[in-house]
């Protein structure tokens, strides 16, 4: 089933594509979150009026996103963990963590953004990458401290 992408879709395209998938995945997820319609001749025709309205959405997406990555930037994060021997972690620190502490500093981020190579697993300072939308990405600074009892 052809369809017309309404929104970036990780692993299948970008906005204003028109990408072949199986009925299913478009029936019960793509149409119904109003991520992309059916690629059918009267939406063709319609999809260069689209692609203007959409190439002024990836712009303005875009402007956000840097600029929401110069906000991310600055931010240095101190996250507390109890730690053992050797400078080792309880545990570890998660997306969903840090996610929160940027939630604290004003800075809103979905977890799934975040970006972790290996897990943090000691002690010390960190850069994560996010991934924003629009391609644009950023470092934000994540200090494991050990938690005082």
């Amino acid at each position: 089933m052809q369809i017309i992408l309404k929104e970036d879709v990780e692993k299948l395209g970008n906005i204003g594509e028109i990408v072949e998938v199986k009925r299913g995945y478009a029936r019960n997820f793509l149409l119904p979150k109003d991520m992309a319609v059916e690629a059918t001749a009267k939406n063709l025709s319609q999809l260069e009026h689209h692609k203007r309205v959409i190439a002024a959405k990836i712009k303005r997406i875009q402007k956000e996103s840097e600029t929401l990555a110069d906000k991310i930037s600055q931010i240095s994060v101190t996250l507390r963990h109890r730690a053992g021997e050797e400078e080792k972690l309880f545990g570890a620190v998660t997306t969903m963590e840090i996610a929160e502490a940027l939630k604290e500093q004003g800075v809103e981020v979905d977890k799934r953004k975040i970006v972790l190579d290996e897990p943090i697993k000691r002690l010390g300072e960190y850069e994560v990458a996010v991934k924003l939308s629009g391609g644009v990405s950023a470092k934000v600074k994540v200090a494991v401290v050990a938690a005082s009892e």
